[in-house]
């Protein structure tokens, strides 16, 4: 008991943390929001950081929002989610599909770049968060302005996602991806393919490096303009500490994985009431 003494007095009880919140609109708040809720009822500090004319990302007793101007209207959001979403579950041919996913990447890539450009330059907001002194930043990487903070800032980051476009949070994790085994998204395999259904995965799977430099070489300019380095965006998710996985391996394909991946799948579904007999 006495040497274990002089290690007691050295332990000190956990503290409750400052998190900076950079989000994604639409589901992806749906599913953060759950998380912050959770998080501020446990004692941590939540600020939000996000654009004036959000659809879904509110006010609440649990976190504090900071808003920011953005250069578009909350109308143009909205229409172009819907669009996304009616391409994603098209039942048209994949080329089709494709480069109709092309158009979409363009343009997300330029509203979400627009956005995060009027956060990275409102010197009020950068002086807010460099002023706070956060311990982790919490973001989705589907848009990497949250990141572009984190590094900014030198805070970890944390990231909240199901999956990058691309397999870009794969490749930035240095797990595993190969496209013998693993099914591109659009691909509607599954992972037992036949030999030709490998080679047109393969064929997909370098289609996404075109496609993704669409949707991404906004982000990759304004990260190293404002960086003041050559970035690009797997370099940039690289630096991720944890990524929160909202999937399950029991509903997705087996998949290989790093260590700072969690499975988190179903953690902002509502409790139900249990079946009556």
């Amino acid at each position: 008991v006495t040497l274990l003494l002089p290690f007691l007095c050295l332990l000190s009880p956990a503290a409750a943390g400052k998190l900076l919140v950079i989000p994604m609109e639409g589901s992806h708040w749906l599913s953060m929001r759950k998380v912050l809720v959770e998080l501020s009822k446990r004692g941590h500090e939540i600020v939000v950081v996000a654009p004036d004319n959000t659809l879904l990302i509110d006010s609440s007793d649990f976190y504090v929002t900071k808003t920011y101007p953005v250069p578009f209207k909350r109308e143009d959001l909205e229409e172009h989610i819907h669009s996304s979403a009616a391409t994603c579950f098209s039942q048209e041919p994949f080329l089709v599909r494709f480069w109709k996913l092309l158009e979409d990447y363009r343009k997300s890539g330029a509203m979400f770049q627009a956005s995060c450009r009027a956060l990275l330059y409102n010197q009020e907001l950068l002086k807010y968060i460099g002023d706070s002194h956060f311990d982790v930043v919490f973001t989705d990487p589907v848009s990497p302005c949250g990141q572009i903070i984190a590094q900014h800032f030198s805070i970890p980051s944390v990231f909240f996602l199901r999956m990058v476009p691309c397999a870009i949070d794969v490749h930035a994790a240095q797990s595993p991806d190969p496209p013998s085994y693993v099914p591109r998204m659009f691909s509607v395999y599954t992972d037992h393919m036949t030999f030709s259904e490998r080679v047109k995965n393969f064929l997909i799977a370098l289609s996404e490096s075109f496609s993704c430099s669409i949707a991404y070489a906004p982000f990759e300019e304004l990260a190293s303009e404002f960086l003041q380095k050559p970035v690009t965006m797997t370099e940039l998710l690289s630096h991720g500490s944890v990524w929160l996985r909202r999937i399950d391996f029991v509903f997705e394909y087996p998949m290989p994985v790093m260590p700072n991946m969690v499975f988190i799948g179903g953690i902002h579904c509502e409790q139900k009431k249990p079946l009556s007999q």
